[in-house]
């Protein structure tokens, strides 16, 4: 996979995605991303990319033609199409379905916004996949941008270190009803902290009843903490479902 990022600051990228998950990834071969620069697509001397709003009020706008000429030129680096995306708070908000969906796509080209926001003409003409990582604001496209990165990296063949790690995060949808759960609780050594013990169904041997156990805390995690997750109909069917997950 490709993922272009179009942004006023390019610097800020490398840290992050070169670590961790998303670092392997790319050293393997799975996914490349490149950072481009919307300043050096200014047509003035300046490298301005901003100006006043029509109408007034706060805040400055950046201009279409610097934004339309990188995407131009970006696109045009790799035969591939570029699915194109705008994160912004006004997109439709980021879900592991979304993830999911981007991940199988070959070429991604993500638009950082900034400032007051993007002329709304350019926006419009280039269409892209507004996206939203939440209900509030931050300062520029670049956060969101590497959240997605990420989000998406993972879920490619071969990134995570055990092939079943995706397929057991929460959000991953369980059974025909459709239901995305949250996550069980996880436990690992010692078996007592500070007087608190691991539950005795995890080190009973039973691989058996830890999966009807697991199966029953998501369950119950995702009614209490995201209720709106839940097809409750399906509820006692969930019960009765295996959590599937490599014991």
């Amino acid at each position: 996979m490709r993922i272009d990022i179009l942004t006023l600051f390019p610097e800020v990228f490398e840290p992050v995605l070169s670590a961790s998950i998303t670092g392997r990834a790319r050293a393997a071969g799975l996914v490349e991303w490149f950072a481009t620069d919307i300043r050096r697509y200014a047509d003035n001397k300046h490298n301005k990319v901003d100006d006043r709003p029509f109408g007034g009020g706060p805040g400055m706008v950046m201009m279409c033609q610097p934004l339309w000429d990188c995407v131009a030129d970006v696109e045009s680096r790799d035969d591939r199409k570029a699915t194109r995306i705008l994160l912004t708070p006004q997109g439709e908000p980021l879900s592991q379905r979304i993830a999911e969906e981007l991940a199988t796509h070959a070429r991604l080209l993500m638009i950082c916004g900034h400032y007051e926001g993007i002329d709304e003409r350019v926006i419009e003409r280039l269409a892209p996949r507004e996206i939203s990582i939440g209900d509030f604001v931050v300062s520029g496209g670049e956060i969101p941008a590497m959240l997605l990165v990420d989000a998406v990296t993972r879920l490619l063949p071969g990134a995570l270190g055990h092939e079943a790690s995706a397929a057991e995060d929460s959000f991953k949808e369980w059974g025909e009803s459709g239901n995305r759960l949250l996550d069980c609780p996880h436990y690992t050594r010692p078996r007592v902290w500070e007087g608190m013990e691991v539950p005795e169904v995890l080190v009973g041997g039973d691989h058996g009843k830890v999966d009807r156990w697991r199966m029953e805390q998501m369950i119950a995690r995702t009614r209490a903490r995201r209720p709106d997750l839940l097809n409750e109909t399906n509820d006692e069917e969930k019960r009765d479902e295996p959590c599937q997950r490599n014991c």
